[in-house]
């Protein structure tokens, strides 16, 4: 650069010239915001989303799965749990800020087991998030034409009421809502 600089002073090289075309433009960011319109309007029951609880996997081995948390990426990892009235296996992986739930098959009529039929690698199976009152927020979504995968909610992994809404109603998605 001193060699360029000193070459080309007779040319009336600026040193400012050349830093000015190096920079990159800074793309522009914009905040998203909710519009107020898009809460229950007054009648409706009232509830709030909150946080991503977790980011659910279907793993065809879940021993291999477990050991490549804990001992490959050093992340602090459950025992396994057996839950049979969801037909699944469950180990879950502390992330810090929210987790990572490995669900493998309990028995032949498990959801898992379809899900790996088809995606026999294994691959993301839902999101559960949080919400301040599952009855409210259910009732509020059968008002909306959401669809849920139960009638009712039903006690989950953590011991709290849970409910699937159906994934052709969320994007695609499955999304799974536990009372906070």
């Amino acid at each position: 650069l001193m060699n360029l600089l000193q070459t080309n002073t007779n040319n009336r090289f600026h040193l400012s010239g050349l830093f000015s075309r190096l920079q990159a433009p800074v793309p522009t960011v914009r905040a998203f915001s909710t519009p107020q319109s898009s809460r229950p309007v007054a009648g409706a029951a009232v509830w709030a989303l909150g946080r991503l609880n977790h980011v659910a996997v279907a793993v065809p081995d879940l021993e291999k799965a477990r050991a490549f948390y804990r001992d490959v990426l050093g992340a602090r990892v459950s025992e396994v749990s057996p839950l049979p009235e969801h037909g699944v296996s469950v180990v879950f992986v502390d992330l810090g800020n929210t987790k990572l739930e490995l669900l493998h098959p309990l028995g032949k009529d498990s959801p898992i087991a379809g899900f790996l039929q088809k995606n026999k690698a294994g691959g993301m199976h839902h999101v559960c998030i949080e919400v301040d009152d599952i009855n409210a927020a259910v009732m509020d979504l059968k008002e909306k034409k959401i669809r849920s995968l139960s009638d009712e909610a039903k006690i989950g992994a953590h011991g709290k009421p849970v409910i699937f809404l159906h994934p052709k109603d969320c994007g695609g998605v499955l999304v799974e809502l536990e009372q906070a």
